[in-house]
């Protein structure tokens, strides 16, 4: 997709990810070397590894449901038409603790794709 044309997500790259009993969704919204804007399905119960970005900057904003977010030790529940910015090299992990499904958008500059480490790693 062009810069120049609307973008569909029905039509975007898709990918899976997370629990393979319970997968979440997402959809490449934009995909260029300086960023990523991504729409994100995440089932209820669902999370993910807590990590950490060394270069990318991402910033959440739930377009529905509820997003938990644990930020380098502090916990942020985020409601639709909320969002939160995540530093580079700050530990975090969302989790989908509500009985639905959660929609959100994940924006990171750069992209954040193979800029991920798993803080667990880290910390030992």
């Amino acid at each position: 997709m062009t810069a120049e044309a609307p973008i569909d997500p029905a039509l975007a790259e898709h990918y899976t990810w997370g629990a393979e009993e319970n997968p979440c969704d997402g959809w490449h919204l934009v995909r260029t070397p300086e960023l990523s804007v991504i729409l994100e399905r995440m089932p209820a119960g669902a999370c993910e590894v807590r990590h950490y970005h060394e270069r990318a900057r991402q910033f959440f904003f739930v377009l529905e449901g509820c997003l938990t977010i644990e930020l380098d030790g502090r916990e942020f529940a985020l409601d639709a038409g909320s969002g939160l910015e995540v530093a580079p090299g700050k530990p975090h992990q969302a989790f989908n603790r509500a009985t639905r499904d959660l929609r959100m958008l994940v924006i990171s500059q750069p992209p954040s794709h193979g800029d991920r480490v798993t803080a667990a790693a880290h910390e030992r």
